[in-house]
């Protein structure tokens, strides 16, 4: 067993309300600059909806992630070192600048310098790349909010669902989906660039690109299934979501995480065991890579866990941290938040809580609450996203969700509790459930060990600061 520590986020879907602070903030820090204008590291997707790139989960044109080969072994989708080769010069499963979004500005200087007219100026747009006068057909939020319609009706995951699902107004339901790199466990982007300019950071897991070692060749950007790595036009360089891990030395949580207006993200450390993540991402059944990437995860509390994370190098600090970590309890724990399209057996590791919704019936007078499959959002298409086709992780995580709300309703109104809550914990652990969902404060939201490395305490003290974001070139 070889233990390593992996710094890892979940997110609260039931409190995400699209606001687009995280993006922005995002954006402003890391992809403000020429050649990444069409970037984003960070973004929010309404679903069911079309996505960004466009139908960026259908692996049968991307061909993104992992697949086990006729004997069982795992194989990068896009093809073995033979045919990656042939693809080096023309890589036919590459996205386009179409599938994102072509970036435009306006022609401000129209409405500024424009000399007295009898019409009024319009700022036409331009485009960012090119220059020059453009018509505008899509952009990164281009279905915002529209969850009816032939926009919802191309999502993927609704294409593969063999039940009726209906979409008409008084049957509509939608959802957002924050997304970022998901800094796997068993990454695609690493094992099929040619460069070997991807890595994965051995002090906290943190998937980089070297930009020294980039040549360009971009197949990392089809072979990662999420779609989170892009291609900087102008440096002819590969960049992604870097965790901010200038932020995290310092001990602090992601851009996107501090400005997080809704307060649905929680980061810390996880352990889990090295050795065993080609098992895992092997699992011949896809529906099962959920529950088996669980069991990788290990229980910072155990003594001979702590002993043989501390022999094979973790620090004390980071050890310290895991055990307090709020994301281990989300995650293996009280077991609530999911992996996003566990079926790319990517390992992925940005987790997610899957969203309670309204009732799409009435139920009983006498139900405080509803039962899961009375709800809006059909069950169906959360499996699809978060439980690789299968309903069982996505029930057990909603009937927590459930318990919770039950428990805290008796417990303010005085009614007694039933002997047995079906979601199998205890009515303190809902408690404490409620408390780091509902009411957590920052310390507890956010449990990261400082890790200093090499930097100075200048450079520390910079970052601490909020002076240390910028990245001359485009460093990622």
């Amino acid at each position: 067993m070889k233990i390593k520590a992996q710094i890892s986020m979940v997110m609260n879907l039931d409190k995400c309300i699209g606001c687009h602070t995280c993006s922005i903030t995002c954006k402003n820090v890391w992809t403000n600059r020429p050649g990444a204008e069409y970037m984003y590291f960070n973004h929010v997707e309404t679903r069911p909806g079309v996505g960004y790139p466009k139908h960026w989960e259908d692996q049968d044109k991307w061909k993104g992630g992992w697949a086990l080969d006729k004997k069982g072994e795992l194989a990068l989708r896009t093809g073995n070192a033979t045919k990656r080769i042939f693809k080096l010069f023309y890589h036919p499963e590459q996205p386009e600048l179409d599938d994102y979004y072509e970036p435009w500005t306006y022609d401000y200087a129209t409405l500024i310098d424009g000399k007295r007219k009898n019409h009024q100026p319009v700022a036409r747009p331009r485009s960012l790349i090119t220059h020059k006068r453009m018509d505008i057909k899509w952009g990164p939020n281009w279905d915002d909010d529209l969850a009816g319609g032939d926009i919802a009706r191309q999502d993927y995951d609704l294409k593969k669902i063999s039940e009726d699902i209906k979409l008409e107004y008084q049957d509509l339901f939608m959802k957002y989906l924050p997304r970022i790199c998901n800094h796997c466990l068993n990454p695609a982007c690493v094992a099929a660039c040619p460069s070997g300019a991807i890595y994965k950071r051995d002090e906290d897991g943190v998937v980089l690109v070297s930009q020294d070692a980039c040549r360009g060749w971009r197949h990392c950007v089809p072979s990662c299934p999420y779609k989170k790595i892009y291609f900087n036009w102008q440096t002819n360089k590969a960049e992604k979501c870097i965790l901010c891990f200038p932020r995290l030395e310092a001990g602090l949580p992601t851009i996107c995480s501090d400005t997080c207006v809704g307060r649905l993200r929680y980061m810390g450390v996880l352990l889990y065991d090295m050795d065993r993540v080609k098992e895992v991402a092997k699992t011949a059944d896809e529906t099962h890579i959920c529950d088996n990437l669980l069991g990788l995860l290990l229980d910072p509390n155990d003594p001979a866990v702590a002993a043989q994370a501390r022999a094979d190098g973790v620090p004390a600090n980071v050890l310290d941290a895991a055990r307090r970590s709020p994301v281990y309890k989300l995650i293996k724990k009280w077991q609530l938040a999911l992996p996003l399209h566990a079926e790319y057996r990517t390992l992925p590791m940005v987790w997610y809580i899957p969203p309670l919704s309204p009732i799409a019936k009435r139920v009983e007078a006498e139900t405080s609450l509803p039962e899961i499959d009375a709800m809006r959002i059909p069950l169906s298409y959360l499996a699809e996203l978060f439980g690789a086709g299968s309903k069982a992780p996505v029930i057990r995580s909603l009937q927590r969700l459930l318990d919770m709300r039950r428990v805290m309703r008796t417990t303010d109104t005085g009614e007694p509790l039933p002997a047995q809550l079906p979601g199998g914990l205890s009515a303190d652990d809902y408690k404490k459930i409620y408390r780091l969902l509902g009411i957590a404060k920052y310390q507890d939201r956010f449990v990261l060990p400082t890790l200093q490395g090499n930097r100075s305490q200048q450079e520390m003290q910079a970052l601490q600061g909020g002076h240390g974001y910028t990245c001359p070139g485009g460093c990622c």
